[in-house]
């Protein structure tokens, strides 16, 4: 079986119906396989033999609202996708802390970008450095103030969910276990 991971915009463990065991829990009552969180962020690990990725991204964004009373962007993502846009290595002599903030943001649709990377948008803190699979790595200088977040969301809307590359390396890391 391969391995898949459910990321869920918009989770905050501290609502009741958002916490890992009711998310694993939909998953379950979906019929999904080997589920299993990580961190408390709306990453939700399971396996599956054949990919159909859109039509469990629709499932689960249909379950979410009957079953926790929530709406949420699904994107889903297979280990072997995951593993192959961190081994292009984007951030490449970049560290995520003081003053760099790394963000790599998953869209449920392929974009058409509009412009070339590495890409510094007019009097914006932050840089698009790569893309690839539906996914935009960017880089935001954290000693002035804004993210990418409101920006992204006005060139192409709201169906995206974004993680550090570090919770990225934790998810490959347990669906790797």
């Amino acid at each position: 079986m391969a391995k898949y991971v459910a990321l869920i915009r918009g989770i905050a463990p501290a609502f009741p119906n958002m916490k890992n065991k009711d998310l694993c829990g939909v998953l379950e009552r979906e019929g999904f396989a080997g589920v299993q969180s990580v961190l408390s962020s709306g990453n939700i690990i399971f396996e599956a033999d054949k990919a159909e990725v859109k039509a469990w991204e629709r499932q689960l964004e249909t379950a979410w609202p009957k079953q926790l009373g929530f709406k949420a962007t699904t994107v889903i993502k297979s280990e072997k996708e995951l593993a192959k846009l961190m081994a292009a290595e984007p951030f490449a002599g970049v560290t995520h802390g003081g003053k760099s903030y790394l963000l790599v943001t998953f869209f449920k649709h392929r974009l058409k970008l509009g412009f070339e990377l590495p890409h510094r948008p007019a009097g914006k803190p932050f840089r698009f450095v790569y893309y690839a699979n539906g996914a935009l790595f960017s880089v935001t200088d954290t000693t002035m103030p804004g993210d990418p977040g409101g920006w992204l969301e006005r060139q192409y809307g709201k169906e995206m969910t974004s993680r550090t590359p570090q919770t990225v390396e934790r998810i490959l890391r347990k669906m790797a276990g």
